[in-house]
């Protein structure tokens, strides 16, 4: 395909200069120009040739893939009648790992007669320098019999993994469809999802379809996938933990015939900005690691909040206190770490973390915006294993030569109104305060405190970055990886050199903060046993616990349409039977949520609310029952002092207004609350976020309903 006449248009709002598509950055203005490239979803451009633009802003590449070349631009965003269709995709974000993300939409036809195709970016594919050619990642099934013995179970591994949150989301059909099934280096990528049909798929059809990867399987794991497949089709491994566990003895007996070498350096630089440096890392900075796999050495990244008098304070306790908590969990042989509880171990180290802050903070009488914080981002690696914990906006990247994938997702507004089915990304960071952190080592007490923690199986060589957002900004990872990272796989330069050199990048690039990073280069080499791998499963066997979407409990039948609630990642839930009443409630639910995505896409911008919400689940009580416990939505809460909510700080009298009250999957006595601000003349409407205990930290009291509301 080629279209000399198409270009390129510059992000930036203040530019917007046309550019020839090969262009790395506008020649007007210099800023990076993000070659989008989407999948479409369906059929529906098969008769658009490559090269046209389609709503003159989409460069067809080929039926099914198209480039944005006007990136600066909000894509457009669904009806409501998709709201079925894409919340799957907002909901699974935190596995964009795996699955693309959903972008926009393309309308096509008549305004009588509109079809949406929906648009997702970041999907499995393969482009070249002329930008004009993008072709699919091979498909899992083509590849198999390619890939050694461990990245062959490791791939299997990932699909398990998948099992549980695509099933709770109806589209774990999506895993068994080898078209949709795409490979990139060792990571399993989902071209699409595909909505689960009437029956709900069941992990014995995941063994059905495991089958047929058998032939090509390695001989001497062949033996090992044809015993998990038949236990998965018999129903004696009936939950996706338990697969996990069995696929986890395999990888464990190949990671033997694995050599992986780890280096570790870090680099932290107060910027060209900024008087002091309030973020802090570990180990020290400039300090480099060589590791054998048997030894376990932590890298932590951590950047402070609270000024000068509390960032550097926070950061460097949090580094003091979970270097000391880890070296505990990990002074275990490797060989007896069961993994689901080290990632459990992990979350609550940053918990006792969270609380020495906070008791820290209480103790010097600390409120609102001098409260210290911190966020943090570790990777512990051990063997042919990484496990990555965060909290907040300081980020962790995968790189294998392949692509650069950012592992983490931060704990920010715009991410959470994805996750809630609010949003899609692009749309949230158009709002105000999109960036704005929603929790923070120190601010709270640990009950609302969510952090997340991943496990990653490493067999080939790779770069794992952490750093904080003084180089994470405007996207220079994803801008300098391939130039500046994957010269380091090759060999072509050092871990020190790589370092310094993105810390230059970030001071001359960004330069508005503090730069921290962590540099983590595993360095593998794999030999195929000569010996045939099985698997001890008996204990496993003798286990009563279940997937919770399987359809059958003791010997009793369920529903196939029966829903699961949304629980928190790397947890498992066991069914029990549902009361006609609940059923009620989760429709009265449903029935709210569409009102509430109805009023968002109608006004593209916070709603106000002023008459009663659709959102309240209490109903009207009298002032003798107004407390915080029962708060409604409608209620209107006045501060009796200055007060900071997310980093905003607002003057005392002013007033928020409730206006959705809903509760928290991972804390149901924590529910979310969503105020608005009401406008004055000296202040704009603004929405604001937070739990249940953060506003029981605030000094605020309910403004009665016999006075007059500042909110109408």
């Amino acid at each position: 395909m080629e279209n000399d006449a198409v270009t390129l248009y510059c992000p930036n709002e203040y530019c917007q200069s046309a550019n020839p598509l090969t262009h790395k950055f506008c020649q007007q203005c210099s800023t990076p120009l993000p070659k989008r490239y989407l999948w479409v979803v369906g059929d529906d451009l098969s008769h658009c040739h490559p090269g046209a633009i389609v709503a003159e802003r989409y460069l067809v590449i080929s039926k099914s893939i198209l480039l944005d070349i006007k990136p600066g631009l909000l894509p457009e965003i669904p009806d409501l009648d998709d709201l079925e269709r894409i919340k799957p995709y907002l909901k699974l974000i935190p596995y964009r790992l795996n699955i693309p993300q959903l972008y926009g939409v393309l309308k096509l036809g008549h305004e009588q007669s509109q079809t949406e195709i929906l648009l997702l970016e970041r999907p499995p594919l393969i482009t070249d320098a002329t930008i004009t050619q993008a072709n699919l990642c091979s498909s899992l099934d083509t590849v198999w019999s390619e890939a050694s013995s461990i990245r062959q179970i490791h791939w299997l591994w990932q699909l398990a993994h998948l099992w549980q949150p695509l099933a709770i989301e109806g589209v774990a059909s999506s895993l068994l469809d080898p078209y949709l099934i795409r490979v990139e280096g060792a990571l399993i990528r989902l071209l699409e999802l595909r909505f689960d049909r009437e029956n709900t798929p069941r992990l014995s059809q995941l063994g059905e379809f495991w089958v047929q990867l058998l032939k090509n399987a390695k001989p001497n794991i062949a033996p090992f996938i044809q015993q998990v497949c038949d236990l998965l089709i018999q129903g004696e491994i009936n939950s996706s933990s338990k697969l996990i566990k069995v696929l986890d003895q395999g990888l464990s007996q190949l990671e033997r015939f694995q050599t992986t070498n780890i280096k570790i350096y870090t680099k932290t630089d107060s910027g060209p900005s900024r008087p002091r440096n309030e973020d802090a890392c570990y180990p020290p900075s400039d300090t480099l690691i060589a590791k054998p796999p048997q030894h376990s050495t932590l890298a932590i990244v951590c950047d402070g909040i609270g000024g000068h008098d509390g960032g550097n304070v926070a950061s460097n306790l949090a580094i003091e206190t979970i270097q000391q908590q880890v070296q505990g969990l990990t002074s275990v042989p490797y060989d007896n770490i069961d993994p689901s509880l080290l990632l459990s171990d992990l979350e609550r180290a940053v918990a006792v973390v969270n609380d020495k802050i906070s008791q820290r903070n209480d103790s010097e009488h600390r409120q609102g915006r001098q409260r210290m914080g911190t966020t943090i981002v570790m990777a512990l690696p051990i063997a042919h294993e990484m496990y990555i914990t965060h909290v907040g906006d300081s980020r962790a990247y995968w790189i294998t030569r392949y692509n650069c994938y950012q592992v983490t997702l931060d704990d920010d507004v715009a991410s959470r109104e994805v996750r809630l089915g609010y949003a899609l990304y692009r749309e949230a960071l158009q709002h105000s305060g999109s960036g704005s952190l929603v929790q923070a080592l120190g601010m709270s007490k640990s009950t609302s405190l969510h952090p997340t923690s991943q496990r990653f199986i490493i067999d080939e060589d790779a770069v794992f970055l952490l750093t904080s957002d003084g180089l994470s900004d405007f996207d220079r990872v994803e801008e300098y990886w391939e130039t500046e990272i994957l010269p380091m796989l090759s060999g072509k330069t050092s871990i020190e050199n790589l370092a310094q050199r993105l810390i230059e990048i970030a001071n001359t690039k960004n330069g508005h903060d503090n730069v921290t990073i962590a540099l983590v280069h595993y360095h593998v080499k794999y030999s195929e046993p000569d010996i045939t791998i099985t698997a001890d499963v008996s204990s496993l066997l003798s286990s009563t616990e279940l997937d919770p979407l399987d359809d059958t409990v003791n010997g009793e039948s369920f529903s196939n349409h029966q829903k699961t609630q949304v629980i928190a990642e790397n947890k498992t839930i066991k069914p029990a039977p549902v009361p006609l009443q609940l059923f009620v409630i989760l429709g009265l639910t449903l029935l709210a949520g569409l009102l509430g995505y109805w009023f968002k896409l109608q006004l593209k911008s916070p709603t106000i609310i002023s008459s009663p919400s659709p959102f309240s689940s209490q109903p009207p009580t009298t002032d003798t029952q107004r407390t915080l416990e029962n708060l409604s939505a409608n209620w209107v809460l006045t501060a009796n002092s200055s007060i900071t909510v997310n980093n905003q700080t607002f003057p005392a009298q002013s007033f928020f207004q409730v206006i959705e009250k809903k509760v928290n999957p991972n804390a149901a006595d924590n529910p979310d609350l969503r105020l608005r601000l009401c406008a004055t003349s000296n202040s704009p409407t603004k929405i604001i976020e937070l739990n249940f205990s953060q506003l029981q930290d605030l000094d605020i009291s309910i403004l009665p309903s016999d006075q007059p509301s500042p909110c109408e």
